[in-house]
């Protein structure tokens, strides 16, 4: 049976998400909801879902869900929109937002003009750049001495 269910959908800079306030909606199945609204066909059209959810160690949580229905750690394009729509209704009433995700607490800080968030920035982290932690397969394989080696200009060759 169909119900009306409540979403906004918003870009950071190309990246588009279809946001619900899990404040207000309940979501049974977020992976099959993404699948099917991420069609960008069928359905709404984006990369992913993205829910905003009550947190018990931050000011919220986000759980993100890519187009084929996988669960996401974080996307800091989609956190920092999490940052401006949790503002703008009033879910949050602060510039710095602590945000709870499944790559950990992400601290977002709203930028302002005029008393209106005009942009967020969000402090992702040292990047992961080792092989075995990326997960990435290097060809030929590292040796041992090479294996804690950033994975930087790593040379690919392609068919």
């Amino acid at each position: 049976m169909a119900r009306e269910l409540r979403f906004t959908k918003m870009q950071g800079i190309g990246n588009d998400y279809v946001y619900i306030n899990g404040f207000e909606e309940e979501i049974n199945n977020p992976g099959e909801l993404a699948t099917r609204m991420s069609d960008r066909h069928f359905g709404v059209g984006s990369d992913g879902l993205v829910l905003i959810l009550p947190s018990g160690v931050a000011d919220l949580r986000m759980r993100m869900f890519n187009a084929d229905g996988t669960e996401a750690e974080m996307c800091g394009n989609a956190t920092r929109c999490v940052g401006k729509y949790a503002y703008d209704r009033g879910l949050v009433k602060k510039d710095v937002i602590r945000l709870e995700t499944a790559a950990g607490i992400k601290i977002i800080r709203l930028k302002f003009e005029a008393g209106t968030v005009c942009g967020a920035t969000v402090d992702m982290g040292e990047p992961i750049l080792v092989p075995s932690r990326i997960p990435v397969e290097l060809a030929p394989v590292l040796s041992v001495d090479e294996e804690d080696r950033r994975c930087i200009a790593h040379p690919i060759q392609v068919d």
